[in-house]
Formats: C-alpha cells, sequence, structure tokens
C-alpha cells in the first residue's frame, strides 16, 4: 500500500486529502480513495466504492429505506465552514453530529420484525436486510476494458494489464455512473437496479388450507433453547406449541389462530435473525398432505427401474410363453432332459 500526504483532492469538498493506494490481489487494477475521511465519516460510506458501510448498499437506498435526507452545503463557502464544524467536533467529542455516523448511525438495524411491501414503504429494516451484500465483490476489482484492443490496435497480447473483452452496452444505465450522483444519494443507476431488484422478490404465500397455523423454522444453529425461539415469537401472537428438533436444526412453531400465523410469517421470512444466524422461515404442512405424498413417493419408487451395477452378473430373463409351455410339457412326459440313452 503508498500513501501520499495531501495526493488528490476530494471528489466531493475539492479539499486535499491523504490519498491511499493498493492493489486488492493479481490481476486486479490498483485502486484508491476518491474522497476524504471527513466526507466519508458524514455519510458513512467507504472512501473508495461509496457504499455504506453497514449494508455494502448504495446510499440512495439506505437512505430511501430509513426515509432519511440530509441536505448537504454545495456553495463553495458553505462547505467550508460545514466541515469545518465537522472537523472540530470529531477533535473534542471524537463524534459527528450528523445524521449519520458515530454513535447517531442509523443503518444498524435490531428488529427483524419489521414489515414492508415496496421500497417506499415503512419496512426499511426488511429492504436492509434483503438487499444487503456482506460478501465481498471481486469483480469490481477487475481491470479496465483495453481501448486499444477494442479498436483492434493492442499489441500486448496476454501481458495487456487490461481485460481484452467488448464493452458493455451505451445505453446501459450502469455504464454511466457519477460519484457526486452516488454521493449524494440522487440518480443512482445501481441503487435503481436493487430497488426494482426488491419489488420483484418472491414473498410466502399462505396455503390453500385454513388449518395450518404452524411455521417450519430451518437452520437453527447448535445452542439455541425452546425459550430463544418462544421468547422472539410471542411477540406476533399466541403461541400453541413450540417444538424443537436440535439434530435436524428445524423447529415448528404452532400459533392459536390463523391470522397470527400469517401475521408471523410476513414479518419474519427472509429477514429472521436469531443469535448472529440467518433462519429460513416456510409454512408447515397438514398431516393429510404428508401422508399423502409419502404415498405418491413410495408408488413411483415402486415403479422405478434402477440401472445393472457395473461388475455384476444380469438378472435372468424367462423365456418366450411358447417355449416354456412347451418344456412343461416335455417335463410332465419324463423326458424334460432330454437324457441320453444308456451305452450298449
Amino acid at each position: 500500500m503508498m500513501k501520499e500526504k495531501y495526493g488528490k483532492e476530494c471528489k466531493i469538498c475539492d479539499r486535499p486529502f491523504t490519498v491511499f493506494r493498493w492493489c486488492p490481489g493479481p490481476k486486479a487494477r490498483f485502486k484508491k480513495t476518491e474522497v476524504c475521511q471527513s466526507c466519508a465519516k458524514i455519510k458513512n460510506v467507504c472512501q473508495t466504492c461509496l457504499f455504506d458501510l453497514e449494508y455494502g448498499l448504495p446510499v440512495e437506498v439506505r437512505d430511501k429505506a430509513l426515509r432519511l435526507s440530509q441536505q448537504l452545503p454545495k456553495n463553495d463557502v458553505n462547505r467550508e465552514y460545514f466541515h469545518q464544524q465537522i472537523e472540530q467536533n470529531l477533535e473534542v467529542e471524537g463524534d459527528i453530529t450528523a445524521p449519520y455516523g458515530g454513535n447517531q448511525l442509523i443503518g444498524k438495524a435490531i428488529s427483524n420484525t419489521a414489515s414492508a411491501s415496496s421500497s417506499s414503504g415503512g419496512g426499511g429494516t426488511d429492504l436492509l436486510l434483503k438487499l444487503a451484500r456482506t460478501a465481498p465483490y471481486y469483480r469490481r476489482n477487475r481491470p479496465h476494458i483495453c481501448s486499444f484492443w477494442v479498436k483492434g490496435e493492442c499489441r500486448r497480447g496476454e501481458e495487456c494489464p487490461y481485460r481484452h473483452e467488448k464493452p458493455t452496452d451505451p445505453d446501459d444505465p450502469l455504464s454511466d455512473q457519477n460519484l457526486r450522483d452516488r454521493y449524494y444519494g440522487h440518480d443512482d443507476p445501481v441503487a435503481a437496479k436493487l430497488l426494482s431488484k426488491y419489488d420483484t422478490m418472491p414473498k410466502l404465500i399462505p396455503p390453500e388450507d385454513r388449518t395450518i397455523t404452524t411455521l417450519y423454522i430451518g437452520g437453527i444453529p447448535d445452542g439455541m433453547t425452546e425459550k430463544d425461539l418462544r421468547n422472539h415469537f410471542y411477540q406476533l401472537g399466541e403461541l400453541r406449541s413450540v417444538n424443537l428438533h436440535a439434530k435436524q436444526h428445524c423447529a415448528f412453531i404452532q400459533f392459536a389462530t390463523r391470522g397470527a400465523a400469517e401475521r408471523a410469517a410476513e414479518r419474519t421470512y427472509d429477514r429472521l435473525i436469531l443469535g448472529g444466524h440467518r433462519l429460513t422461515v416456510n409454512w408447515g404442512k397438514s398431516p393429510a398432505a404428508l401422508a399423502a405424498a409419502n404415498s405418491h413417493s413410495s408408488t413411483e419408487a415402486g415403479d422405478i427401474s434402477l440401472p445393472p451395477v457395473p461388475g455384476l452378473p444380469l438378472p435372468p430373463v424367462l423365456p418366450p410363453t411358447n417355449l416354456l409351455n412347451k418344456a412343461m410339457t416335455i417335463g410332465l412326459s419324463g423326458n424334460f432332459f432330454m437324457t441320453p440313452p444308456p451305452p450298449p
């Protein structure tokens, strides 16, 4: 990693700052910090990719999910005064009073039971949990496309540090991204793509059988008890029973009413986190449906012909019917084996 003090000016506030430059790995392009620490702490974003540090999402997605709006000064004089106040608060108190950052960080969603129906609704927690990107995205570190190769004039061959690939469609909105738009959360094509993806995500549909009031909880880690499940689900409705199967890492939560079960399924589907682990939620099945499925599977299993095992002899094949009848007739007459006559 290389450090250059006051090497570049910030892309947001136009003030010089210390630049860090490094290579993430082999066959990756060099990355560097694009904004200063003050601008990054105001929005709680990364200095390089400008994505939220908590969820890895664009600023526009986070602000729409949490219904927040922060008007930052864009005039040179007001912007300079604003950053001076931020730096003084950082030096004196070790925190900033802006809506983002420090102990007042908005985005650490503790509640896992907020419900939402759309990206603009009241379920900011649901949107953030479903779209959160915590795993590293290594394709972001790929080198840029070689412009000489696109023209057919690159002579470096395999030694070229740039990618020899066709560029994307110029009409694609993702091909034109602005750093300032991403920082302020306006007209960000990446955010628009993620918000449209959230609206098309599958949802848990209740079964037609109204007698089903049981939810299946999968992926339960070791050490979780029935008390932990009961303490979490009792606030969603009256419980009838909680059955935990530790060896199978699953549990069945039965509610007293169908309305409570539907409400719990809506609020916990694809957003249930207990003990730091994300759990799967699905509807249980009625005993009649399970019995019908088992009988159908056993019937199909009896009709399936398995392929022969290599190295073992094939099973015997019955002879044709006419030959079998002839052999039976000869056998009844006492000359079935066609033994030769005794020698003279």
